[in-house]
């Protein structure tokens, strides 16, 4: 029974990455040349962020550093900034998932929210601090509330057909005894 969960453990991981290699592959197709008065949401950052609340196992940090720094070399942000800022979040979401057994989704959407607005905030700072070009404010807000908006159908994506459900009280007690 252990080698089909490791191995289960070890398809979702790879289900994970192809998933976060598509949404930068698809969001780095030249679809539309004009500028946009509004920004889409951050789906790596959601799926990291639905990912490692539903199932920390499935989200090693080294597997989510590396292709959240991947897309900051590819999308021509400042390497890693928006990569330690999201690993720092998903972390400690990752903490508050093992004691969130049995809340509600809405509290686990508003923990993924505030976590969300303080990334955000946070990166805009260090680009300011840093005489870095940002986008204007409202972008970042709009992007900000987008993929807090979107949060919701990543999730239903993410367990309708991936899957991908939250751990249950005993599991999350044979997790909490693996080294």
């Amino acid at each position: 029974m252990a080698e089909i969960t490791s191995t289960k453990i070890l398809l979702m991981r790879v289900s994970f990455a192809a998933l976060a290699i598509l949404v930068i592959f698809f969001h780095l197709l030249p679809l539309d040349t004009l500028a946009r008065n509004w920004a889409p949401p951050d789906l790596l950052m959601l799926l990291a962020m639905a990912w490692t609340l539903r199932r920390p196992d499935y989200v090693p940090i080294l597997l989510l550093a590396a292709l959240l720094l991947m897309g900051d070399f590819l999308f021509h942000r400042p390497p890693g900034l928006l990569t330690l800022l999201v690993v720092l979040g998903c972390e400690l979401l990752r903490t508050r998932a093992q004691t969130q057994h049995e809340t509600t989704f809405v509290a686990e959407w508003l923990s993924v929210a505030l976590v969300i607005m303080v990334v955000t905030i946070l990166n805009r700072f260090a680009l300011s601090i840093f005489a870095i070009p940002r986008a204007p404010v409202s972008l970042s807000v709009i992007q900000m509330f987008a993929t807090i908006a979107a949060y919701p159908l990543v999730v239903l994506f993410s367990q309708g057909l991936l899957g991908v459900r939250r751990l249950s009280a005993a599991e999350a007690e044979v997790m909490g005894g693996r080294p």
